[in-house]
């Protein structure tokens, strides 16, 4: 095992190249505060982004506490916790007690096992699908991560836009027509055409993230080797940047911009695991007209799932390791899927009736439980992301923005792109 000096030196690497490539931040998330609440009830803290759908069942936690109050620490990305992550992590203080890791990241986390406290537990054993256990676990056969959700992928649309285009709005006879990515991209030339004010699509980088999501070694062999000079992953760019000018809103997707686009028809589509679900309806806050197709050009897609870690730096390990076993429940991932749209990644949460009957009022009385377990099923391919897949994706993403921006052409940005991965090391 690495001496903690050389980890924390590793991690202040990563923590540098995090604030390079990321947001810069003001206070997010992890807090200094005293872990006592002013009744003298102890306090535990959950980090999280985006939406995990957890304000419920934080208060129905509270609710059956007497010594314990638990508190969510909520920021914007993952772009925001990552870096925060890894500053603290470094530091050697200051992260919550538990801290959600996007699952693309969570290869890294493994390597830093000794961070983190060792989460396995026989009573759960089974509890995870298969491919989301082995995510979180380490060579050592220690769980590290608690699988919080997947993100099995449809195609979220505005159907009074795609109205205005002469397109079908039906959802069943708009998923007839983007069974591949041509058709895809064929349909969006069709709209641009008759709806000229309106991008196709919100953003290049979820345009590439949707594409990376169905190849096997987008940038790393299985022997971890970085490989990005690949076939499949410069068809991915070429299909990105191609399309760009024509297609996309060209705007960095979780920017302001990005935001105010769900309000001023912005775009037409969108690449839709169930956590979007909950960001498209509060982004789009009074807008009418989402659905969601049953289609993923391609076949099938799994963008996200995160996990539940508990740091090994906090001082409430035992009571934060029994949260996040509790909070990863299947009763409780039902619930937050019922509340902001992010599927379960266990087999009984995803059999219960909150997730099969489940109906979503703002995107046209969908049958989002059906739905994405249709998506769920057609999903063939688990691309292989080890430790620097997170930092290499920031760096990909980077690359494509520079495109949108025009700041370079895209021969150039992809130079620039190889030169940003070699320097990782």
């Amino acid at each position: 095992m690495q001496t903690s000096r050389n980890r924390r030196a590793r991690l202040a690497t990563s923590a540098l190249l995090a604030l390079t490539l990321a947001s810069t931040l003001a206070a997010c998330g992890g807090s200094d505060d005293d872990a006592t609440t002013s009744d003298g009830k102890t306090k535990i803290t959950v980090a999280t982004f985006n939406e995990f759908g957890y304000e419920g069942l934080i208060e129905e936690y509270n609710e059956m506490q007497d010594e314990v109050v638990l508190e969510q620490v909520k920021v914007g990305t993952w772009d925001d916790a990552k870096a925060n992550l890894y500053t603290k992590l470094a530091a050697g203080s200051g992260l919550s007690d538990i801290e959600a890791i996007e699952g693309d990241a969570i290869a890294a986390v493994l390597a830093e096992s000794d961070a983190f406290a060792d989460l396995t537990d026989p009573e759960l054993e089974g509890r995870w699908l298969d491919f989301v256990a082995e995510k979180g676990t380490n060579s050592e056969g220690q769980m590290i991560g608690y699988g919080t959700d997947v993100g099995p992928e449809g195609v979220c649309y505005r159907a009074d836009l795609f109205e205005k285009a002469g397109l079908p709005t039906d959802r069943e006879e708009v998923a007839k027509l983007m069974g591949t990515w041509e058709d895809y991209f064929a349909l969006g030339e069709e709209f641009v055409e008759k709806v000229p004010d309106t991008a196709w699509y919100d953003s290049s980088g979820a345009l590439g993230q949707a594409m990376l999501n169905q190849v096997e070694n987008p940038f790393e062999a299985d022997d971890n080797t970085i490989q990005t000079d690949n076939p499949d992953l410069k068809k991915v760019w070429d299909d990105v940047t191609g399309h760009s000018d024509t297609l996309s809103t060209q705007l960095a997707q979780w920017g302001d911009d990005w935001t105010a686009s769900f309000q001023n028809d912005g775009f037409a589509t969108t690449f839709c695991p169930g956590w979007m679900l909950g960001i498209i309806e509060g982004n789009a806050e009074g807008v009418e007209g989402w659905d969601i197709a049953d289609v993923f050009p391609g076949g099938g897609g799994n963008w996200g799932g995160s996990y539940l870690t508990v740091p090994a730096q906090g001082d409430n390990i035992e009571k934060a390791k029994e949260i996040a076993a509790w909070l990863s429940a299947p009763e409780q991932q039902a619930k937050a899927f019922a509340a902001k749209g992010p599927f379960p990644s266990q087999l009984e949460a995803q059999d219960a009736p909150e997730i099969t009957d489940a109906v979503n009022p703002y995107f046209n009385d969908a049958e989002i439980g059906k739905i994405y377990a249709n998506r769920a099923e057609a999903i063939t391919v688990q691309p292989y992301k080890g430790p620097k897949y997170s930092d290499i994706l920031t760096a990909f993403q980077a690359a494509v923005l520079r495109v949108d921006e025009g700041a370079q052409e895209p021969d150039e940005s992809w130079e620039q792109f190889q030169a940003d991965v070699a320097a990782l090391g």
